[in-house]
């Protein structure tokens, strides 16, 4: 079925958010938590709710937008105006960066993401997996390199840490990438993941650096703060796990961290 067309507004300058404006009807769908409002006549229901009621609006919801990842289905959420004026729902960015609106139609219909880049999309797109990739349990988890297909013609919305810088590649130009760097590129652009041999440190733990290479033609999208990285800096900077405190007094930090229970 065709994506609804949704009209938004985006929020904010650093920590983000998106507020999309539902007619009569229409209906959005978004990554499970990431919910920051909605208005009156705005109904929400999960992907099991969804499953269980089987008709109305919802049970068509399930059917448009539903993520399946590894052959098991993920929950995601599903908002509907079912009242008879226009009203807003707000979803908001889980950790500093920016949020990129992109039209699907734009990009032929489909675009490959990692896996913690959406956010939320019309009615209408749909999101699954693309690709999983085990190059080494030790860097990645044992998850692989795991990457999401959004397919559709509607407005879908991304998540990017940091500052989002993107590049069309020509055909046969290529663009070596930190794994937690990219956020997402058109299919035409052909992907691999490699290792750096000889670059061997106690931080990569002897197993070298990885990165993706990207081979054009096509459109890429590059955060300039992943997640982990950020996630990395406070946990080495907490007390709690051996780090020190930066920039407090010796007074105030210490009654601060007292106030605090730590």
């Amino acid at each position: 079925m065709p994506a609804d067309i949704i009209d938004y507004t985006i929020i904010g300058d650093d920590l983000q958010a998106v507020v999309i404006t539902l007619d009569p009807g229409e209906a959005c769908v978004a990554e499970a938590g990431a919910m920051m409002y909605m208005e009156d006549d705005i109904d929400m229901a999960t992907e099991l709710s969804m499953k269980q009621d089987g008709g109305g609006v919802f049970g068509k919801l399930f059917e448009a937008g539903k993520r399946v990842l590894a052959g098991e289905s993920f929950f995601i959420t599903m908002f509907a105006n079912q009242g008879g004026q226009r009203r807003d729902v707000a979803f908001a960015a889980p950790y500093p960066g920016h949020i990129v609106p992109v039209e699907l139609t734009d990009h032929a219909g489909t675009l490959i993401c990692q896996k913690d880049a959406f956010l939320c999309a019309a009615r209408g797109v749909s999101v699954d997996i693309f690709f999983s990739k085990r190059i080494g349990a030790g860097f990645f988890g044992g998850e692989g390199f795991i990457l999401q297909r959004l397919s559709g013609d509607g407005l879908a919305f991304l998540h990017a840490g940091g500052s989002v810088w993107s590049k069309t590649l020509q055909a046969g130009e290529t663009l070596r990438v930190d794994t937690g760097c990219l956020v997402a590129f058109e299919q035409t652009v052909d992907y691999n993941i490699e290792m750096v041999k000889g670059i061997k440190s106690i931080f990569f733990g002897g197993e070298g650096l990885f990165f993706v290479t990207l081979k054009g033609p096509g459109t890429v999208w590059l955060q300039t703060l992943p997640f982990s990285r950020l996630a990395d800096r406070i946990i080495a900077s907490a007390p709690a796990h051996g780090g020190k405190s930066k920039g407090e007094g010796s007074v105030l930090g210490g009654l601060g961290r007292l106030l605090d229970g730590d």
